[in-house]
């Protein structure tokens, strides 16, 4: 499935599952609440690429998906407002290379800050949308195939994040979730071999998974 098109099927689902769960018993969210959700992450690149300085019209063509555990943190400030942190256990992407295949194996961590709104905190379902800032780091680089025995850096990236999502009750402790996030991420590849490139990755994220209130 197409990325856009991918992304527009997941906010339709979210949105539906919010219409459809309008029933479900309220169990308030308020000011002072520490929420925790654990669940899967899957991380959907939506790539770019320059080509390298040392060989222009190598290119990387692909970036792989990759899903990892994932958890976030989110502290109400008030009954609507509240600070989240996301984490997750580091994820595993295959670069790809225009005319070389796959070429490089990286891994990546993601941690992002967003200031969210919850904007029905007295529901069983409560919607909720919010920006803020993404780091990713890139370690364990290894080269293969065409590039094997080379070395390559990529380095870290700091970016702009948004992200949309729904809590909805499973009793008065644990609730679902379902969120969708767009994180920019810039970062530049440094080979051994055919120099620098700039590569956007400019991921989705979808994360699903189980909540509970303390």
């Amino acid at each position: 499935m197409h990325t856009v098109s991918r992304a527009k099927f997941i906010a339709g689902a979210l949105l539906a599952l919010g219409l459809t769960t309008a029933v479900v018993p309220a169990h308030a969210v308020q000011k002072g609440d520490w929420l925790i959700r654990a669940g899967l992450g899957r991380v959907v690149p939506n790539d770019s690429s320059s080509g390298f300085s040392g060989a222009p019209s190598l290119k990387v063509e692909d970036v792989s998906n990759s899903t990892n555990l994932a958890i976030n943190f989110t502290y109400m400030m008030t009954d609507n407002v509240g600070v989240e942190l996301l984490g997750a256990l580091p994820f595993k992407h295959d670069l790809t290379v225009i005319g070389l295949g796959k070429v490089v194996e990286v891994k990546q961590l993601p941690p992002t800050l967003i200031l969210l709104y919850n904007f029905s905190p007295k529901s069983g379902v409560r919607p909720y949308a919010g920006a803020g800032i993404n780091y990713t780091r890139f370690f364990g680089e290894r080269t293969v195939n065409g590039l094997a025995g080379t070395e390559i850096k990529l380095d870290s990236s700091t970016g702009l994040a948004v992200e949309a999502g729904i809590d909805v009750d499973i009793n008065k402790d644990l609730f679902f979730n379902a969120s969708l996030w767009r994180i920019d991420i810039d970062t530049r590849g440094r080979s051994s071999l055919v120099g620098v490139a700039d590569v956007a990755i400019d991921p989705w994220v979808l994360f699903v998974g189980i909540g509970q209130r303390f």
